[in-house]
């Protein structure tokens, strides 16, 4: 068997998280992950843990995907769906080495995910 691509790397840690199954995304990550995300910068497998932790329960679902691969670097194009939303963008651009994702900048805007206001 052939080892697994950057590509299926990323594609089996994308669907472990956005289904729920956090143990399983963590199995693609290494334990020295850094990631830049709105608002947090994060260092070390534990950190990045809690951070998709505490967001994946709250998918209802996840809009059509777009994908980019050029050796160890993927990029993926993708609507999170939550109940305060389903038109808000994401991105992530993600490298991996040694079969491990070692670093994700993942890109979105918190204040379509936060509650809606009030008025």
């Amino acid at each position: 068997m052939s080892p697994r691509t950057a590509y299926d790397t990323v594609q089996a840690y994308h669907r472990a998280w956005t289904s729920g199954d956090i143990d399983t995304a963590m199995d693609c990550v290494s334990d020295e992950i850094t990631c830049r995300a709105p608002g947090v910068d994060l260092e070390g497998k534990e950190a990045y843990r809690a951070f998709i932790a505490g967001f994946a329960p709250k998918l209802t679902g996840i809009g059509e995907i777009a994908e980019f691969a050029d050796g160890d670097r993927v990029a993926l194009f993708y609507y999170p769906q939550t109940a305060v939303t389903s038109t808000a963008p994401a991105a992530e651009y993600i490298t991996v080495a040694d079969g491990r994702i070692v670093q994700s900048i993942i890109i979105f805007d918190r204040l379509s995910y936060a509650p809606p206001t009030r008025g």
